[in-house]
């Protein structure tokens, strides 16, 4: 993976451990968190024209080494999934906020980044959206509940 790839990634885990200690989470899982966002593009390091996605390529090499989390790395940044658990919304949450190089944006300028590079009517860009509007309506949600 090239340095802007790993500054993304570590950036990630740095993130998601931020949220979890918003949500309580015990060492343990914090120490999973940070893992999980560190490992969560290494599919990039296995794609090509055959084998494309790199949500896949990651989880499968993570599953045939045993790694408990290789389903959150499958469906990272995806939307309308029948999977969902606790660390899938945080690496969306963290992910999302993460640039291409490893700066926290937030989600803004994340989507603006996007916009950018793929356009407004890009696939891409629509999921991407979608995908940070559903983040804020379960912030706000709970935001609510307290």
């Amino acid at each position: 993976m090239d340095e802007d790839r790993v500054n993304h990634s570590l950036s990630v885990a740095k993130k998601m451990v931020e949220i979890g200690k918003r949500k309580n989470l015990v060492k343990e899982q914090l120490d999973e968190l940070f893992m999980l966002g560190y490992v969560h593009d290494i599919g990039y390091q296995y794609i090509d024209e055959k084998h494309p996605s790199h949500n896949e390529e990651g989880a499968k090499k993570l599953k045939e080494a045993g790694y408990k989390y290789w389903q959150e790395v499958k469906y990272h940044g995806m939307i309308n999934v029948d999977y969902h658990s606790e660390y899938l919304d945080i690496l969306n949450e963290a992910d999302m906020q993460i640039d291409k190089y490893g700066n926290d944006v937030g989600f803004d300028e994340r989507l603006e980044d996007i916009k950018g590079r793929y356009g407004e009517n890009s696939r891409v860009y629509n999921v991407v959206k979608t995908l940070v509007d559903s983040i804020r309506a379960k912030e706000k949600d709970g935001d609510e509940g307290r």
